[in-house]
């Protein structure tokens, strides 16, 4: 994810930027509400982490400012304030949601990734998405590749969806089987290993390019270039 934190205590900054850096997180920092706005104005984000307390522009203001804009990022609210009241007001200002401090950072990282899963199937700046020879059609839930039209099922169109969206990143069949189908990972069963399959001889057989969805064996799947 490419993540914008705003946090005016730098310890504290310093601190989840780390955290947000080593599970291989791109973090930008903003230190105040106004250097915080400019950078949502001009940068696109997957989630943006902030504080309430900011100098210049509070988290509520900014919160409440980039929703009337137009701006549907995910909002992860940081706050000590956390009243029943606090936490009213921030989800009404336009945040997705709140943490309160201080906090374990298992947890923000969770509720990060929690709102990431939320929006990743629909945040997209083309109504198609391409890797390599392959297009995904996200208007007409139609893939192509070579010219020629794949017919896919509903599940295999989610399935190749969640890949197109995360080239080059690992996915554990926890995470696909919470993301696609919305359960929780159950060891025992090859469901996600026989749709990926299902998925593969459609995209890759009959074809003259390069596979595109790889076996990491321990860990999950990726879909890359060979």
């Amino acid at each position: 994810m490419k993540i914008l934190l705003i946090e005016d205590e730098p310890k504290v900054a310093a601190f989840i930027k780390k955290g947000l850096e080593e599970d291989q997180h791109q973090v930008e920092v903003a230190y105040d509400g106004e250097i915080g706005h400019k950078a949502i104005m001009q940068h696109d984000y997957d989630v943006i982490i902030m504080d309430v307390m900011l100098p210049y522009m509070n988290g509520l203001q900014l919160s409440k400012c980039i929703r009337e804009q137009g701006i549907r990022t995910p909002v992860l609210m940081l706050t000590a304030l956390n009243t029943t009241p606090d936490i009213v007001d921030g989800l009404n200002a336009g945040a997705d949601d709140y943490l309160a401090k201080p906090f374990h950072f298992s947890e923000l990282l969770a509720r990060t990734n929690a709102l990431h899963r939320r929006t990743a199937h629909f945040k997209t700046t083309s109504s198609k998405l391409s890797f390599m020879d392959l297009t995904l059609d996200l208007d007409t839930k139609t893939a192509t590749r070579e010219n020629k039209e794949i017919i896919l099922t509903a599940k295999e169109y989610a399935l190749l969806e969640l890949f197109m969206n995360n080239c080059n990143k690992v996915l554990s069949r926890a995470y696909i089987a919470q993301t696609v189908w919305g359960l929780d990972f159950d060891s025992g069963t090859n469901t996600i290993d026989v749709y990926i399959n299902y998925l593969r001889n459609k995209i890759e057989k009959g074809f003259s390019g390069d596979r595109l969805i790889h076996t990491v064996v321990g860990m999950g799947y990726v879909m890359k270039t060979k």
